[in-house]
């Protein structure tokens, strides 16, 4: 959710891509509660692939954003010997909630919407971003 915020907030002013931690991010579509609360902001993700830590080992990021306390650690040892800024932002994990289809929505629509709050508290208003 975060990555496609980002780019809809920004487009390419800058680079940005995500991660993961569970499963097999090759065998792994989008969750499909992520795709319905996305599409109701307009943002089509049924194409993205999520990847592992491991796929972006070898990549230079300035900021490294971490949602959860595992990603946390994770990222700390990604950046290690690099000059990366590392920020953890804790969040609700969606997947947790229980009951009804909308209950489930309702999680994740307050997971999307707390994103795209941090994300523009974060970098500024997208019509100001990177000028």
């Amino acid at each position: 959710m975060a990555e496609a915020l980002f780019r809809h907030f920004y487009g390419a002013r800058a680079f940005v891509d995500s991660c993961g931690l569970k499963g097999d991010p090759a065998e792994e579509g989008v969750d499909p509660f992520v795709a319905v609360v996305m599409d109701e902001m307009g943002l089509d993700v049924a194409g993205h692939r999520p990847k592992s830590f491991a796929q972006l080992e070898d990549d230079s990021f300035d900021v490294v954003i971490s949602l959860t306390p595992e990603a946390q650690h994770r990222a700390v040892e990604l950046a290690r010997d690099r000059a990366t800024d590392i920020e953890y932002w804790p969040t609700h994990d969606p997947t947790l909630a229980i009951g009804s289809r909308d209950a489930m929505l309702t999680a994740y629509r307050e997971v999307r919407d707390a994103l795209a709050n941090a994300i523009r508290q974060r970098f500024g208003a997208p019509s100001t971003f990177g000028g």
